[in-house]
């Protein structure tokens, strides 16, 4: 069953600018510029002027199947990932969990980089670098934290996912060993 004609809507807030050149995405923002590719969907994305300095981002899918229509949300949940990005801003906390060795980060390259000594006993030295945009630093008020923050949500939650891959518990009982880095919070920088 395909349907004529799907549409999503986004509004976009004052000081945010959408551009849209041949399903190339760009969105700037006080906190900087996120640019995104989506030319393998086909889709029709406009953003359009409506009333007083309204901007409203339109997505359509044509005779789309069930697939193709899932798309839509999809796209429109990127747009506004980069709309938060580029005016709040996104942060994810991650702390360390240790039973016996304690778990030793060091933050190198002012905060794009991630050493990690200790883990398990182990005298391996686990390395992880940042995406681009994202910076590392400890946490003032906790001990054992980490906090990421960066614009680009993709970016962020990719080095979260590196650092917390990089201490998996391997040969070993991962019901007792429960140890590594983990994330306990996703927020934006800038609260509300």
């Amino acid at each position: 069953m395909r349907d004529i004609l799907k549409t999503e809507e986004l509004d976009i807030p004052e000081g945010v600018t959408v551009e849209i050149k041949s399903r190339v995405i760009k969105v700037t923002g006080p906190r900087g510029t996120l640019t995104k590719n989506v030319r393998h969907v086909d889709m029709d994305i406009r953003a359009v002027k409506s009333g007083k300095d309204k901007i409203k981002v339109t997505l359509a899918v044509w005779q789309g199947g069930r697939k193709h229509i899932a798309c839509l949300r999809t796209i429109r949940s990127l747009i506004n990932n980069m709309v938060i990005g580029v005016t709040k801003g996104f942060q994810y906390k991650m702390r360390a969990v240790y039973a016996h060795f304690p778990v030793n980060c060091i933050i190198q390259e002012q905060g794009q980089s991630l050493e990690i000594r200790n883990f398990l006993g182990e005298k391996t030295v686990r390395h992880v670098k940042m995406l681009d945009g994202v910076t590392i630093s400890e946490s003032k008020a906790q001990k054992d934290e980490l906090i990421l923050e960066g614009n680009d949500i993709e970016n962020v939650s990719q080095s979260a996912a590196s650092i917390q891959g990089s201490c998996r518990v391997r040969n070993k009982d991962i019901r007792k060993f429960l140890d590594g880095i983990y994330v306990s919070d996703r927020t934006t920088i800038i609260q509300d």
